[in-house]
C-alpha cells in the first residue's frame, strides 16, 4: 500500500499543472486503477472496491466539496483493512468541512474481530423499555435479554418495544469462554458528547450518525468497549485509532503513504496506547495547524488548534528579540526627531514625558543627552539650529 501510495504522490508532483484530483474523486480512481490494484490486498477485487467507492461518494453529495485526495487516501485506507465502504455498513466515507473521515461501522468492528481467528463471534443488541432484561455481576457474571414479542412470538416492532434504554455487546472467543460489556443509555449518550466527530458536527450546524443512526452507534459504542478486553488484530486496532480520531483525522494520500494510522497495542492490557504519526510534539500540532490555515483557512484550521502556546525556536526567539531591537531603535529615532523639532521648553518637556510612557528606562538614558541639548538650544534662542 505504502509503495503504491508514494508512486501516486510522485505522479501528482510530476504532474503538478493538471493533476487529477482537480477534476475529482471519480477522476482519480479512474487514473489512479493501477496503483489501486497494486495496494490492495488479493482477496479484494479492485473493480468491485472502485464500484462501491462511486457509489458511496454519489450518495453522500458533501463528498464531492471535500479535498479528493482524502476521499481517496480513505478508500484505499477502508479497502487495506478489508471493510466495504456505503451499504453495508461495514465503513462509512464522512466529510467534515473539506476533509473526508473513514469512519468504521459496528459491523466492520465485528468483522475485523472475528478476522482475528481468536473471536468465534461477537454481536451487539439495542435493549429497549418494555424488553425483559437482566444483569447479573460479580463471581459469576450473567446477561439475561428478552425481547417483547407480538402475536406468534416473533419479535415486537421498535413502535411496541418503546424507546431504547442501553446496548450490549458480546463476544465468544476461540476457547469457549464469553465475555460481554452493557451500557446505559445515559453512558452512551455521554460518550457520545464527547465524541470529536460529534462535536463538530453540532459545531457546523450538520447532521452526524449519532443524530441519524443512533441505534447502530450505541450498539457500535458497546463493540468498542467489549474490544478493550478482546484480543485485537492490527487491523482492528487500526480501525479503533481511526474512530478515535473521527472530524480530525485529516486523512490524505502523503498520510495514507506515511502510515499515519498505525496503532500500538499494549500487550498486557490490549489498549492502544499511541497511534504512530498522531503523537504529536508541541511545534509538530502548530505547524500542522499552519499548514491546513494555509491550506482550507481559518475556519477548517480551528479544528487542529493546538491546546499549548506556540513554543518559540532559537532561531524564532533571536528574530524575535532583533525586531524589538529594530523596533525600539526606530521608537527612540521618533522621540529624538520630536525633541528636535520642539520649539519651546513646554513643548520639549511634553515630549519628554510621553517619551517615559512608552520607553525603557535605559532608552530614556540614550535619549536624555538629546533632551538637555535641545533645551539649552531653546534657551539661547537657536531652536531652529537642529532643524
Amino acid at each position: 500500500m505504502s509503495q503504491a501510495l508514494q508512486n501516486i504522490r510522485r505522479s501528482n508532483a510530476a504532474t503538478a499543472d493538471k493533476p487529477a484530483e482537480a477534476a475529482g474523486f471519480p477522476a482519480m480512481l479512474e487514473q489512479y486503477k493501477g496503483e489501486i490494484a497494486r495496494a490492495l490486498p488479493k482477496h479484494i477485487n479492485p473493480d468491485r472496491m472502485a464500484r462501491i467507492a462511486l457509489t458511496a461518494f454519489r450518495m453522500t453529495p458533501k463528498l464531492a466539496e471535500c479535498d479528493p485526495r482524502s476521499v481517496f487516501a480513505a478508500v484505499i485506507q477502508s479497502s487495506q483493512l478489508g471493510l466495504e465502504i456505503g451499504l453495508m455498513g461495514e465503513a462509512h466515507l464522512v466529510p467534515f468541512g473539506n476533509q473526508c473521515q473513514l469512519i468504521p461501522g459496528y459491523t466492520g468492528l465485528m468483522k475485523l474481530a472475528r478476522n482475528s481467528g481468536l473471536v468465534v463471534d461477537i454481536y451487539a443488541e439495542a435493549v429497549r423499555i418494555n424488553d425483559k432484561f437482566a444483569l447479573k455481576l460479580g463471581m459469576q457474571r450473567d446477561l439475561q435479554h428478552e425481547p417483547l414479542t407480538a402475536q406468534g412470538g416473533f419479535p415486537a416492532s421498535d413502535e411496541e418495544r418503546g424507546a431504547i434504554v442501553g446496548f450490549y455487546a458480546v463476544g465468544v472467543l476461540k476457547d469457549g469462554s464469553r465475555t460481554f460489556v452493557a451500557m446505559s443509555r445515559a453512558e452512551v449518550e455521554k460518550i457520545r458528547d464527547g465524541s470529536k466527530g460529534y462535536q463538530a458536527a453540532k459545531k457546523y450546524k450538520k447532521d452526524s450518525p449519532w443524530d441519524t443512526d443512533f441505534g447502530p452507534m450505541g450498539k457500535k459504542t458497546a463493540i468498542r468497549r467489549l474490544c478493550n478486553w478482546l484480543p485485537k488484530s492490527p487491523e482492528l486496532a487500526t480501525a479503533l485509532s481511526l474512530d478515535d480520531n473521527a472530524g480530525r483525522q485529516h486523512l490524505n494520500v502523503d498520510d495514507a503513504a506515511a502510515g499515519v494510522f498505525t496503532p500500538v497495542v499494549d500487550e498486557t492490557t490490549g489498549e492502544i496506547v499511541e497511534v504512530s504519526g498522531g503523537t504529536l510534539s508541541i511545534q509538530q500540532q502548530w505547524d500542522k495547524y499552519d499548514e491546513v490555515l494555509a491550506t482550507y483557512g481559518k475556519k477548517e484550521a480551528e479544528n487542529f488548534m493546538p491546546k499549548e502556546p506556540r513554543p518559540a525556536s532559537k532561531a524564532t526567539e533571536a528574530k524575535a528579540e532583533e525586531a524589538s531591537k529594530a523596533a525600539a531603535q526606530g521608537l527612540v529615532g521618533k522621540v529624538v526627531d520630536a525633541l528636535k523639532k520642539a520649539e519651546t521648553i513646554e513643548g520639549l518637556d511634553e515630549v519628554y514625558l510621553h517619551a517615559e510612557s512608552i520607553l525603557s528606562d535605559s532608552e530614556l538614558e540614550s535619549i536624555l543627552v538629546e533632551y538637555r541639548t535641545c533645551k539649552e538650544a531653546i534657551l539661547k534662542g537657536k531652536g531652529g539650529l537642529f532643524d
